[in-house]
């Protein structure tokens, strides 16, 4: 569990500076709340984006996006309304979800990074 908690938080990390270079200006990261958490809450343009970071050491389990089911998917739709009423904001703000899928490769750095914006 710690190895594979590790190898999260290194996902995170790549997917964050991923995220700063395409223009993203990360707002939060890790916000918990009662309902769960947000991986990543940032502004992309003029658009709220709520980030899902999934990370995998191999393709064993499949492409770390396919983790992201129908019920991962209203669980997030939740989380962000949450956020939104818990930060005072008006429901007229533009929003999307993106994810971040991150494979960790053989190379010295590690890692193999996609987004897939407005996922769902």
């Amino acid at each position: 569990m710690v190895m594979k908690k590790a190898l999260g938080q290194q996902g995170e990390e790549a997917a964050i500076k991923f995220l700063k270079k395409r223009g993203y200006r990360i707002l939060e990261r890790n916000f918990r709340c009662p309902l769960g958490e947000i991986d990543v809450v940032s502004r992309h343009n003029d658009t709220l984006v709520f980030v899902e970071v999934k990370t995998r050491s191999s393709h064993a389990y499949g492409l770390p996006e396919e983790a992201i089911d129908y019920r991962k998917q209203r669980k997030l739709k939740q989380l962000a309304y949450y956020y939104m009423k818990y930060k005072g904001l008006g429901f007229e703000v533009k929003c999307r979800f993106d994810v971040v899928s991150v494979l960790k490769d053989s190379s010295i750095n590690g890692f193999e990074i996609r987004i897939i914006q407005n996922a769902f």
